[in-house]
């Protein structure tokens, strides 16, 4: 990831399917470990009472990052170049 690198607190999506952990593309979770040099994150998911119900490490091609607010202009052009 270049630009776009995911960071510790991140709100993150699956993109891919887990049936072995009952995890699907799209559910949402939180980054709470950086793990074998930002090649691959502990992500944290939990319920709607801050209950977790899963944690597992996950390489960065199996989340992206959540933006809440509109991108600034520098970050969409580098985003259109990646």
């Amino acid at each position: 990831m270049s630009e776009n690198t995911i960071k510790l607190l991140d709100v993150v999506a699956l993109t891919v399917d887990l049936p072995d952990y009952n995890l699907w593309r799209g559910q949402v979770g939180t980054v709470v470990e950086t793990l074998a040099n930002g090649a691959a994150f502990e992500v944290e998911f939990s319920d709607r009472n801050g209950r977790t119900y899963e944690s597992l490490g996950l390489r960065a091609e199996q989340i992206m990052v959540l933006h809440f607010e509109p991108a600034s202009p520098d970050l969409k052009s580098k985003m259109a170049i990646a």
